[in-house]
């Protein structure tokens, strides 16, 4: 195997995907696929050409056994992942009112994830990548999941391993005053931000760009870029800022885990060498083809996918 370049981990489910669109109550059959920040990431950056780990607990069930051979099976190392008697692997539903209403329900409280500690990181494993990816999901899960967050971010931060952080924060999971003093303090501690914009503007109080930037940028991180949806994304490093345009799409089959085909673009991108407006572009390509297939980890493309869609006239991105 590859020396491995991104770590991340995370709770990944299994994903119950309605057959047809409409109310969960008359939906009578669901596809059976799996999801996860973390590993959607994990996934997306392994098909973009680079060696990703990632890890978890997950249940002694057959659930758990489906996420991990699913996971393993796109090359990403599962080496540490840790299989859990003391709970369930989680399960979430997706319930597709319209296109641009797709709704998500968790059954995760009590899961094997949540019982992740900073007993499970293995700092040889950790300080080998040479990015840490973390979301703000897995500190909300439990004080045990949140005190092995910031650990790991100690231990990347000890062996200059760049920490990568999307806050993806689950306002159904949170209280609001945590959220905010959780989220900004590992944000301040990491090198790369990947808000939303409204997330941004929800942990900073800040409303423009420019002043979300100019904030976290103070705190010490090296780079923020924020995800502006159908606009593009805008970043900003000690003395340069831009917005980078999205590519249009004109089918969104299914929104859910653009965001992490962003990071896994953009995370990839850096891996490459490349500068951050490269890197950015190549997150929106990314998340513009994440959208137009069914489900997390099924848009994610292979690096010549990208480049084949990345050479096509604006006009005909989308297809």
């Amino acid at each position: 195997m590859n020396p491995i370049e991104l770590i991340t981990f995370g709770e990944s489910m299994v994903l119950f995907n309605p057959g047809k669109a409409g109310a969960l109550r008359y939906v009578q059959h669901f596809h059976k696929q799996i999801g996860g920040a973390e590993s959607n990431v994990a996934i997306g950056v392994q098909r973009l050409g680079h060696q990703a780990g990632w890890f978890s607990r997950l249940g002694n069930d057959e659930f758990g056994k489906f996420v991990l051979s699913t996971i393993r099976a796109e090359g990403v190392d599962t080496s540490k992942v840790i299989v859990d008697d003391r709970g369930p692997t989680g399960l979430y539903f997706k319930e597709k009112r319209n296109k641009r209403d797709v709704r998500v329900t968790y059954y995760r409280k009590g899961s094997a994830a949540s019982f992740l500690s900073p007993d499970d990181l293995d700092e040889s494993y950790l300080k080998q990548a040479t990015c840490l990816h973390l979301t703000g999901i897995t500190p909300v899960l439990s004080p045990t999941c949140r005190s092995a967050a910031l650990e790991a971010v100690r231990i990347a931060r000890q062996n200059g391993v760049m920490v990568s952080f999307d806050p993806n924060i689950r306002y159904t999971l949170w209280n609001s005053s945590d959220a905010k003093t959780t989220l900004c303090a590992i944000a301040s501690q990491c090198d790369v931000v990947m808000p939303g914009l409204q997330e941004a503007q929800f942990l900073t109080g800040k409303e423009s760009p420019r002043d979300i930037s100019s904030y976290f940028l103070e705190q010490g991180v090296s780079a923020v870029i924020l995800k502006l949806g159908e606009q593009g994304a805008y970043f900003a490093v000690k003395g340069h800022e831009q917005f980078v345009p999205a590519f249009p799409v004109d089918d969104v089959v299914d929104p859910v885990g653009a965001g992490d085909g962003f990071a896994a673009g953009v995370l990839a991108g850096r891996l490459k060498g490349w500068d951050w407006d490269e890197a950015v572009r190549l997150g929106n390509a990314v998340g513009a083809m994440v959208v137009q297939t069914d489900g997390d980890v099924e848009g994610l493309p292979a690096f010549e996918e990208v480049e084949r869609f990345l050479q096509k006239p604006a006009a005909d991105v989308s297809r």
